[in-house]
C-alpha cells in the first residue's frame, strides 16, 4: 500500500540509525546484508515498516496476489460489486505510525524471539483454519503477541470495537453485505463474534 509505505519512511536527511538501540541497528545491518539489502536502503524504513516488510508473505518468496482477501477483491470487481472498507487507509495505517518509537522497535524485535517449532505452529494455525475453529486461531494470535500485548489489543481488539458498530449499521441497512476480516479478529472475549453477540445478533457458522 503506498500509503503504508510513504508513512513508514523517514523524511530526507534522518534515518533508523537515529532511532533504535545501536545493537539493535547493527543486528540489522548483519541481518539485511544476509539478504542482499543495502544500508541505504533498510535505514530508510522506521523500524514498524520493517518489521511489516519481514513478516510479509512476500520476503518468504510467496506472492501477495496468492492471498485470500485479494482472491475475493478481484471476483467482487469482476462481478461489478461495490467494495468498501471497515476502516479508512488513514485509520489502517495509524495503527502502526502511530507507534512510539520505542514501541515500533519493540514490534520490530519481537521478529527474532524464537518461538517454539515455527512448522508444528503452522501446520496447527493452517488446520484451525481449515475446520474454521475461530477461537484456536486467535488464542494462537494472542500468544503471537504475548511479548507485546500492548500492540495485539492495538492490532485486534480496538480495531474489532471500531468494526462492531458498522457491521450493526450493515444488518440494520436491509441490504446484503459480505464482509471479509482476517480470521484472527473472529474469535476471543474481544473478537466480532463475541461482540455481535453482546449486540443480540444471531450467529451461525456453515
Amino acid at each position: 500500500m503506498p500509503s503504508l509505505l510513504r508513512a513508514g519512511q523517514y523524511p530526507s536527511g534522518d534515518s533508523l540509525k537515529n532511532h533504535v538501540d545501536p545493537r539493535t541497528y547493527e543486528y540489522l545491518k548483519r541481518l539485511f546484508a544476509l539478504m542482499k539489502v543495502p544500508e541505504s536502503k533498510f535505514s530508510r524504513y522506521r523500524a514498524w515498516l520493517l518489521a511489516l516488510m519481514l513478516d510479509s508473505p512476500g520476503v518468504g518468496g510467496f506472492s501477495q496476489d496468492l492471498g485470500v482477501d485479494e482472491f475475493i477483491t478481484n471476483r467482487a470487481r469482476a462481478n461489478g460489486k461495490q467494495i468498501v472498507g471497515l476502516e479508512s487507509a488513514s485509520e489502517h495505517n495509524a495503527v502502526f505510525a502511530g507507534l512510539s518509537e520505542k514501541q515500533s522497535e519493540a514490534l520490530l524485535l519481537v521478529q527474532f524471539i524464537p518461538a517454539g517449532n515455527t512448522a508444528t505452529g503452522s501446520d496447527q494455525l493452517m488446520s484451525a483454519w481449515r475446520r474454521g475453529d475461530v477461537e484456536a486461531l486467535a488464542r494462537s494470535t494472542h500468544a503471537a503477541y504475548a511479548d507485546f500485548p500492548a500492540f495485539g489489543n492495538r492490532i485486534l481488539s480496538e480495531r474489532n470495537r471500531r468494526w462492531a458498530p458498522k457491521l450493526d449499521n450493515f444488518l440494520k441497512s436491509g441490504q446484503t453485505y459480505f464482509v471479509v476480516v482476517g480470521a484472527a479478529h473472529l474469535g476471543g472475549s474481544d473478537g466480532l463474534l463475541a461482540l455481535m453477540r453482546a449486540r443480540n445478533c444471531k450467529l451461525e457458522q456453515l
